[in-house]
């Protein structure tokens, strides 16, 4: 067997050469030192499974669990997002397809009743549906209840600075009913003001 400090250096030797030279640094790409990062993480968690095996059963049913309720967040605000959200004026349809040109009002009314009542994110819910059929009854744009308020930006023939307005207020609704946006009487009022003045906007036909 040759000397320990023979082999060292032999070792040395080989291990010297340019090809062995994975430290310096040359040649690396932008993301090696993700790569590396990842590496080092599946390392750690080979060493807590062999080291620690319950430990690391914890871990991996709390990391399952993490990542499922994520999943279920993620897929419950998008359900929110596009589910329409003007169902509840569906009772404005009459048997025969119709709507009745007090629905607009009718609505208002009863967004005035539940910001009254402190119910504010439903009363904006009720502001833009009577939005909706104030612009319908302008030949604005189609109202349907199974629409979502985002196809209504799309569809809506308004000017510019109509759309935009339109678009401002689905974006601010989306925020308040989904995305726990706070709300109060001020919002409410702000919101009312400002569908009011996407009425004005409706393109000439």
């Amino acid at each position: 067997m040759p000397p320990a400090d023979s082999l060292r250096r032999a070792l040395g030797e080989v291990f010297a050469r340019p090809e062995y030279a994975w430290g310096t640094g040359e040649g690396r790409g932008p993301f090696d030192w993700l790569r590396e990062l990842w590496f080092r993480l599946l390392d750690w968690i080979g060493t807590m499974q062999s080291a620690h095996p319950a430990g690391f059963k914890l871990l991996l049913a709390a990391l399952i669990a993490v990542l499922a309720g994520l999943v279920l967040h993620i897929g419950y605000v998008v359900w929110r997002i596009t589910r329409p959200t003007t169902r509840s004026a569906a009772g404005a349809v009459q048997s025969g397809g119709g709507l009745r040109l007090e629905d607009a009002r009718a609505h208002r009314e009863r967004a005035d009743e539940l910001a009254r009542a402190g119910r504010y994110a439903e009363a904006l819910a009720h502001r833009f549906v009577a939005l909706l059929l104030e612009l319908e009854r302008r030949n604005a744009l189609s109202f349907h209840p199974s629409k979502t308020p985002a196809e209504y930006v799309r569809e809506a023939r308004l000017d510019a600075a109509g759309v935009a307005s339109l678009g401002d207020l689905v974006a601010r609704l989306y925020g308040h009913l989904f995305g726990a946006v706070p709300v109060n009487e001020a919002v409410y009022r702000e919101f009312g003001a400002a569908a009011e003045t996407v009425s004005r906007h409706v393109a000439p036909a």
